[in-house]
């Protein structure tokens, strides 16, 4: 045990107060009490507010030994003698400024609330004795009085904060009263100017006093210092304007007056920021004038506004989102920011403004050198740059319209913008709360030492000063704790907002569409492709009108919304089913913060429900959909695994069968509509749509087999085996949109006898196309390609389907085996039923006159079973080098070679090209080409039934439809011949190969 803790050692009540160097503080004690008259209580008293109490005892021992006078005199008040404390606690540079000054000890006792704007400017102007804009005394004495003053100004203003209960509260108050000292000292500075330029001092030049008095000079404050929210170490950026009456400026000349006002400038900026015997109060940072560094230090106010119309960047606009006339002339100043207010907010509107912003941010954190990233609270990510970044992006492109988010503060700016809708007011609280969190950090570490610095503590000392200092955290590891949680979700918040794409798209909208005017908005969307323009009108005023916070969002979006409809297929259906949709989901919190902050849901969003009438009336139904567009993991298709688990869920869950069906009807509605966002939005390829739709008719059969065989098979008779064997395109694992699903049906008795086994096969079939009935998104159990066709029995057990096959099978039964795949019901019957399948389908010789028979049997096929009128080129399943052509070439291939070679033995019309040319029974470029028909006729297809929300195997000759069709394959605008001309070259190139290999 250390001596300074054995029990009842002198030392462990200081070590209680918070003392570290025990030791010490002992000794200093005594010195104080020797030098001073104070006991060792009363010097103690009320140290517990000092957040670095040896930091305080030593400034305050070494303060007494200069003058002990001022300190045994502010003992004699309470609350003086707390703030001593309190400022040499918490501040090394004011230990160092008492021990100047330490007759500026006696003005402690005066401070108690936070000094107000016009007594700031008031004591400012008093230290310089100024009238009448001079000040009697030109020399360097004048600066050190008002930096003397602005540092007295300083502590009380510290000690109002270091004192507060609450300081994180107080931020705001604190910074802005230090921006109104800022103003008093360059107003203060520029008093002292006027005396040395008219009186001749040293480097100052010579002017008549009655010219200088004539040339008016305003200083504008700009970032922090404009925005009244300024640090109390920083740089205080300003830009001067000059200028005169038109007495004066016809008398002086604009030259003389540009001259006089930029050596009160020069002037002004030394009076504060020169080195003299006392130290300067901060850096007067000029850089952000027209042309920066190489600009001119003064300007005129037209010298300014020519600059900025012809030559400014977009970067220079944003500054000029802080400026505030600071000092100097107020009605200069005032002129000079009410001509640049519309530049600035019409500055969002430039070419590429949005990207830039958020490349200069990005290029703010590159510039950071490495070992500073982590501790950097203002410009590392996370930091105090992050939200300001975000207020101001949000505020110059929402501001183009909006005049009521117009402020300068960012405090201010966020109260405006979570009240007017353009930001949630979760993001809004947590940027406001971690903003005053941020800047009550920076506040203090500058307090430190007065010294302009934006980086956390390392030292475990530090932060635990750094902790009692802002009374935030107990211990320096919480302060820490509580800074990497901030960063991390100013962060997430930051960029979730600075790089939303709707920022980007207001800020391109012509100005015409930034706000919608029934007089003129009728026209204008007619003009970008509505063709009831009427009733897009109705939709948008049922959308917008109203006072809730719902309206007011949707005021915000539809400007930007509708141009996104415009650039759809269909915008008259998207803005229909948008409405739709946000009526489905009324005031649902989620939806239009999701449309408001995400990153592209809004844009899809348009595109989907404009591009697609299946999207659209299935989101309708399911408007909870919709939060899959601000998640790509969402419209993945989901695998087989997991749907099974929850089609077998709701089994479990209820026990009626129009319940669980109901239920899987759901689950497949809303799978499919999964499937189509992410097939319009390019997400999946045409083979993970096959495979996805595949799978969700595989597993809603499944369910559905399940259900129905509860219902109609008795316990006694579970031994009955039955199962659904897959067919045609649905065997395949290749289903479109809108595609039957073709089946049969097998059963086998087992243990029951042979005619209630038929009949309870029988009973399943007729109950699986009942309950597998949906009225709203169709499943079609198609069993035309079971043996004899619809002439035949539609449940067969599988001795039947043996026999059948061995005496009377026909060329085409043997041709749609190939496609067999089991889907439900039992396993040990689909192998059984698969392997009677392989005999039939691969056998070992096929018969010529079978071959001939299928080619016949096609031949016809193309004659006959065309719809009347259809233009054969344009059917994408029976049309020549089509669905058709393709899969009944490698069907026959199959027939022929598949018992020779096992690759071909596959449902897959792709796998089957590619196994033939593989083993040199097609060519590889015939396979190129079928392959590449048989691609577009099935995208084409269900492009086709994804448009129009109806199944159809005609390509249509109406163009924009067509063009319709195109946009969703990824063609541009207006393809609808591309699109056409495309389809028609790839069918007869694969025309001219099936014949050549089908026909011979």
């Amino acid at each position: 045990m250390a001596p300074s803790e054995r029990p009842g050692s002198s030392l462990t009540p200081l070590a209680r107060l918070g003392f570290g160097d025990l030791q010490d503080a002992e000794k200093y004690l005594e010195e104080l009490s020797v030098e001073t008259g104070l006991t060792r209580d009363e010097l103690l008293s009320d140290v517990a507010v000092a957040a670095d109490p040896d930091g305080a005892i030593s400034a305050l021992v070494s303060i007494v030994r200069r003058d002990a006078a001022p300190v045994r005199a502010l003992r004699q008040s309470a609350h003086g003698w707390r703030t001593l404390w309190a400022l040499l606690g918490a501040s090394t540079g004011f230990g160092e400024f008492y021990l100047r000054h330490p007759e500026e000890i006696g003005q402690i006792h005066t401070f108690g609330a936070l000094p107000s704007s016009q007594g700031v400017l008031a004591s400012m102007l008093e230290s310089v004795a100024a009238k009448d804009g001079f000040a009697p005394d030109g020399s360097e004495t004048s600066w050190v009085a008002l930096r003397v003053r602005y540092r007295r100004i300083l502590a009380q203003i510290a000690a109002y904060d270091l004192l507060s209960d609450s300081p994180i509260n107080e931020v705001a108050a604190v910074s802005s009263r230090l921006a109104d000292a800022a103003g008093a000292a360059l107003e203060a500075s520029l008093c002292v100017a006027r005396t040395r330029i008219s009186g001749g001092a040293a480097g100052a030049g010579l002017f008549p006093r009655a010219d200088v008095a004539a040339t008016q000079l305003s200083i504008i404050g700009m970032g922090k210092t404009g925005a009244r929210e300024l640090n109390y170490i920083s740089d205080v950026d300003v830009i001067f304007v000059a200028g005169a009456d038109a007495e004066a400026e016809e008398s002086l000349g604009q030259s003389k007056i540009v001259d006089i006002a930029t050596r009160l400038a020069l002037q002004t900026m030394r009076g504060v920021s020169s080195i003299e015997i006392e130290p300067p109060l901060w850096e007067v940072d000029a850089n952000l004038r027209p042309e920066g560094k190489q600009g001119a230090l003064v300007r005129t106010l037209d010298s300014h506004l020519a600059y900025y119309d012809r030559w400014a960047k977009g970067w220079e606009f944003q500054a000029l989102l802080k400026a505030r006339p600071i000092a100097g002339d107020a009605e200069l100043g005032a002129a000079y920011v009410d001509a640049v207010q519309p530049k600035i907010w019409t500055s969002a509107a430039r070419e590429n403004f949005v990207d830039n912003v958020q490349r200069m941010r990005e290029r703010v954190t590159e510039h950071i050198p490495p070992e500073e990233v982590p501790l950097q609270i203002k410009l590392g990510p996370g930091g105090i740059r992050d939200i300001e970044f975000t207020v101001q992006l949000l505020q110059l492109v929402h501001g183009l319209s909006d005049e009521r988010i117009r402020q300068r503060s960012t405090l201010d700016a966020l109260d405006s913008l979570v009240a007017q809708g353009y930001i949630g007011r979760a993001e809004a609280s947590t940027f406001s709360d971690h903003y005053r969190f941020l800047r009550l950090l920076e506040h203090r570490v500058q307090l430190r030492h007065l010294r302009r610095t934006h980086l956390m503590p390392e030292d475990r000392s530090d932060l635990r000063i750094l902790a009692r200092a802002t009374k935030l955290a107990e211990t320096g590891p919480k302060i820490w704790d509580q800074w990497e949680r901030v960063k991390r979700e100013v962060r997430e918040i930051h960029v979730r907002l600075f790089y939303r794409p709707l920022l980007s798209a207001v800020a391109s909208l012509p100005a015409e569409e930034r706000v919608l005017s029934t007089d003129q908005a009728r026209d204008r969307l007619a003009a970008i492709g509505f063709v009831d323009p009427a009733g897009a009108l109705r939709h948008i005023a049922a959308l917008t009108t109203g006072l809730s916070r719902k309206a007011t969002i949707q005021r915000h979006l539809m400007p930007v919304m509708i141009r996104w409809f415009a650039h759809g297929v269909d915008p008259d259906y998207g803005l229909i089913a948008f409405r739709r949709l946000s009526e489905r989901l009324g005031d649902t919190h989620w939806f239009l913060r999701m449309l408001r902050d995400s990153s592209g849901a809004a844009e899809s969003l348009s595109y989907a429900l404009s591009g697609s009438h299946y999207v659209g009336e299935l989101m309708e139904w399911i408007p909870e959909s919709a939060a899959w567009l601000d998640d790509p993991a969402a419209l993945r298709p989901r695998t087989g695994t997991a749907l099974q688990q929850e089609a077998r869920a709701i089994q479990t869950r209820h026990t009626r069968i129009d319940d669980a069906m109901r239920a899987v009807r759901a689950l497949r509605r809303r799978e499919l509509l999964r499937t189509a966002m992410a097939g319009i939005g390019g997400d999946i390829t045409i083979e993970e749509v096959a495979a996805a739709l595949t799978t969700i008719t595989d597993v809603t059969i499944q369910a559905t087999l399940r259900a129905v065989r509860r219902e109609v098979v008795p316990p006694e008779d579970d031994s009955l085996d039955f199962s659904i064997i897959a067919m045609g395109r649905f065997g395949g694992a290749e289903l479109g949109f809108g595609s039957d699903a073709d089946v049969m049906y097998v059963y086998r008795a087992n243990d029951v006898s042979a005619e209630r086994a038929h009949a309870l096969s029988t009973k399943i079939v007729s109950e699986l196309r009942k309950h597998s009935e949906d009225h709203r998104l169709p499943l079609d159990l198609d069993a035309d390609l079971r043996p004899e066709g619809r002439n035949g029995p539609l449940v067969r057990s599988l001795d039947s389907y043996a026999e059948y096959y061995r005496r009377w099978s026909l060329s085409w039964e043997a041709q749609a085996l190939l496609r067999a795949r089991g889907v439900a019901g039992s396993v040990k019957l689909i192998t059984a039923f698969m392997e009677l399948a392989d005999q039939v389908r691969y056998p070992a010789a096929v018969d010529p006159q079978s071959l001939r028979e299928i080619k016949r049997i096609k031949a016809r096929v193309e004659n006959e079973r065309l719809p009347q009128g259809v233009d054969p080129s344009r059917h994408l399943k029976l049309g020549p080098g089509t669905l058709s052509d393709v899969e009944w070439l490698c069907q026959i291939i199959q027939l022929e070679h598949g018992h020779d070679h096992p690759e071909l033995r596959t449902t897959s019309t792709q796998a089957t090209l590619e196994a033939a040319s593989a083993a040199g029974l097609i060519p590889e470029i015939a396979a190129q080409r079928l392959g590449e028909a048989w691609r577009l006729s099935s995208r084409l297809r269900s492009a086709n039934t994804l448009l129009s929300g109806q199944t159809s195997d005609v390509l249509p000759a109406d163009r924009k439809r067509l063009d319709g069709i195109g946009r969703l394959l990824g063609y541009p605008p207006r393809s609808a011949t591309s699109v056409e001309e495309d389809y028609l070259a790839t069918a007869r190139r694969s025309r001219r190969v099936f014949e050549k290999l089908f026909y011979g």
